[in-house]
């Protein structure tokens, strides 16, 4: 059961990166135009987050303990900016506060898919 967790936590990680990549990239590119106000620094954050969601993805797959780190990295800067986005920007469209929500969840159930798989690797080295 910890098997089919700790993999369905690394292709969750893998999926949203690589979406948040691809997402990302065509925006900047000018690729996808939006028919609203888009904020530059926030697609750029998504794209460099979407790389460090696939690095974490690798990790997670290979049960690094480096992994644990990556997962709370990612899910702490996901939050942030969600919480600045909704409380503080004025500018910003509420599908782009959409969107960073559906990142916190997908990370909050990567971190609860990865909890058991760090706690059993640790009882194993001990």
């Amino acid at each position: 059961m910890l098997k089919i967790a700790h993999k369905t936590a690394s292709i969750l990680a893998l999926f949203i990166g690589a979406m948040s990549v691809f997402a990302g990239s065509k925006a900047l590119l000018g690729i996808d135009v939006k028919d609203y106000t888009v904020l530059n620094w926030l697609v750029m954050y998504n794209v460099l987050f979407g790389i460090l969601s696939i690095a974490a993805s690798y990790l997670i797959w290979k049960s690094n303990l480096q992994a644990k780190k990556a997962i709370l990295l990612i899910l702490s800067a996901h939050t942030t900016i969600a919480l600045y986005l909704y409380l503080f920007n004025e500018t910003v469209e509420t599908q782009s506060i959409k969107a960073m929500s559906f990142r916190v969840s997908i990370w909050i159930l990567i971190f609860l898919l990865t909890i058991k798989i760090n706690s059993n690797h640790k009882n194993q080295t001990t």
